[in-house]
């Protein structure tokens, strides 16, 4: 349903059944002549009231609730409610309320999620009745065009680890998002927690849980699981996009590389944090006069965001700089909680999928380690002399004043990426390294900061290294291509995009990247330049000339506006 102006809508709901259903529901909003036809003259209000009257009462009521979480809850039941309504006022006010319907507020409410739970919002696939799994599928998208699906299995939501059940508030967040930012249509999308299970102990021994109240399953019969979802949904909606949300640090990559060549996935804790960070070291690169495979880098906390990163960086490394692969990742030098990720480690202490960045100890003899063996951050930045240095650690602090100023004795403009969230988690404040580095530090965060002040008094605006800015635009533009899988190549194109819209290639002290308020505009442009490499490749399902790509991904955004409705038994309901 993409919905212009004056759009006409034939419908089969009368009476308190099109007043409960989001999809259609206008509340006061319905004009005389539709509430006639649709039996609610008796049911609503005499006036009549415009989506911009609508808006400006629900921002009323919204700003009556003064905690986030009391936010979180009635922007949810507004959704649950009107959908026009929902997305038209959050996209008036973008910037004050992604932050309520996603990070940091969602966490709390998915912390919560069995106490605050009134309705279901997705589909609950469970693992104890997974011999149902096609059937309760199916029961939720049977007649459905489906072009999103959302899952996670919640082991590693927003920072705050295991959430079991309430998995689905992080997959109807992201499908949220995709709405406001791509312009992905709501009714085609569908949100989906693959319950198999927990081990937080808090949710075990909640007698509230509403989740399955059991140790999270494993090995191969989690395998099974899930492959028996991802079948599912290959078969009945095989052109659509499977997004993969907070998989655990064993599961991510894995899964991702399993399912890549079969059909169009995407994980944004691998792929989106690595995409916008490379568009920022892009945008950093530029205006250092230097290329990617110039770099030095370190990166802090080598975990799934942290592994997403580097590859995603080498990746960009070997395609826009032709760097051999294995020559490109040697510019890398990873640590995690045992200090630099380094052969003498052992196979304990290296995770399979970190091999291609471990280090060789001949490199560090001269180094001196801790008790243990291990060399930590500074004695790293101590001798490299890294061009970027990147924080994944949800270590509040670490990058500090020692480390800073150490780095920016070996390099003019030393690019400081502190990525950890929530705020309070990162490794440096902008305003910090900035005074460490004299005003020299091209930086971005992991979350929104005011500006800094620079030595000759000017602001210097942090730019919000945030996924948001082209995981929707990646995904909406693989799907439009009916692309049959996401390429590393398509990731790459929209990257670039993203990389090219940056401020500080027009002033080298201004952001890094756009502005999360743009995010709608910014998104259109990365689905562009994804299609637009699928069309090219030989990987999109569409017929389209990448000249007609602008006009073909504008055409299919969904609007949140309201259109006429005209009653018909036959119509859609």
């Amino acid at each position: 349903m993409v919905v212009s102006d004056n759009e006409q809508f034939r419908v089969a709901l009368r009476g308190e059944a099109i007043l409960t259903h989001p999809r259609w529901n206008k509340g006061t909003a319905f004009t005389r002549k539709e509430r006639k036809a649709l039996g609610l003259t008796g049911r609503l209000p005499d006036r009549v009231n415009s989506l911009d009257e609508q808006c400006d009462r629900a921002y009323d009521q919204y700003l009556s609730r003064d905690a986030p979480l009391r936010k979180n809850t009635f922007l949810q039941s507004m959704r649950d409610q009107n959908w026009v309504l929902y997305y038209s006022l959050i996209s008036r006010h973008l910037r004050e309320m992604i932050p309520i319907i996603y990070t940091p507020t969602e966490a709390e409410a998915i912390s919560n999620y069995s106490h605050l739970f009134r309705r279901s919002e997705g589909l609950y696939l469970t693992f104890s009745h997974q011999d149902s799994m096609e059937e309760d599928f199916l029961e939720q998208t049977r007649g459905r065009h489906i072009d999103l699906v959302v899952c996670s299995d919640a082991e590693a939501i927003l920072g705050i680890g295991d959430q079991g059940v309430g998995g689905i508030g992080i997959s109807t967040a992201k499908a949220a998002i995709y709405t406001l930012l791509a312009g992905m249509d709501p009714s085609k999308t569908l949100s989906v927690t693959l319950d198999v299970g927990t081990d937080n102990k808090d949710l075990l021994n909640d007698r509230l849980y509403v989740g399955w109240p059991h140790n999270r399953v494993r090995g191969e019969e989690y395998d099974k699981f899930l492959d028996k979802f991802v079948q599912l949904v290959r078969k009945y909606h095989p052109h659509s996009l499977l997004h993969f949300e907070d998989f655990g640090v064993s599961n991510a990559e894995r899964l991702l590389d399993i399912y890549r060549d079969q059909h169009a996935v995407f994980n944004d804790d691998v792929q989106g944090t690595g995409a916008v960070t490379l568009a920022c070291v892009m945008s950093a690169a530029g205006v250092t006069k230097s290329t990617l495979a110039d770099q030095r880098i370190v990166i802090y906390g080598a975990g799934t965001a942290g592994l997403g990163i580097a590859r995603q960086l080498r990746d960009g490394m070997v395609t826009l700089d032709d760097l051999p692969r294995e020559e490109a990742n040697k510019r890398f030098y990873l640590l995690d909680r045992f200090g630099l990720i380094k052969d003498s480690l052992g196979p304990d202490k290296i995770r399979e999928d970190l091999r291609e960045f471990v280090r060789a100890d001949a490199e560090w003899e001269d180094v001196p380690t801790n008790v243990r063996g291990e060399i930590g951050l500074l004695e790293v930045v101590r001798k490299l002399r890294p061009t970027v240095l990147i924080g994944c650690s949800t270590q509040a602090g670490a990058f500090t004043e020692e480390v800073v100023k150490e780095m920016a004795k070996g390099t003019e403009r030393p690019i400081i990426l502190p990525l950890s969230n929530p705020s309070r988690l990162h490794e440096v404040t902008p305003q910090q390294a900035n005074d460490w580095t004299n005003g020299k530090a091209l930086l971005a965060t992991g979350s929104p900061f005011p500006p800094c002040k620079m030595p000759n008094g000017k602001d210097y605006v942090i730019a919000e290294c945030n996924n948001a800015l082209i995981y929707p635009g990646l995904g909406f533009g693989a799907m439009l291509a009916q692309s049959r899988t996401l390429t590393d190549t398509m990731i790459i194109a929209g990257t670039r995009r993203l990389a090219s819209l940056a401020p500080a290639l027009k002033d080298p002290d201004d952001a890094l990247l756009p502005d999360f308020g743009d995010a709608p505009e910014v998104n259109f442009e990365v689905a562009i330049a994804v299609a637009e490499q699928a069309i090219e490749e030989g990987s999109a399902g569409v017929d389209w000339k990448k000249e007609e790509v602008r006009d073909k991904v504008r055409e299919r955004q969904w609007k949140p506006i309201y259109g006429e409705y005209v009653y018909d038994p036959q119509g859609d309901s």
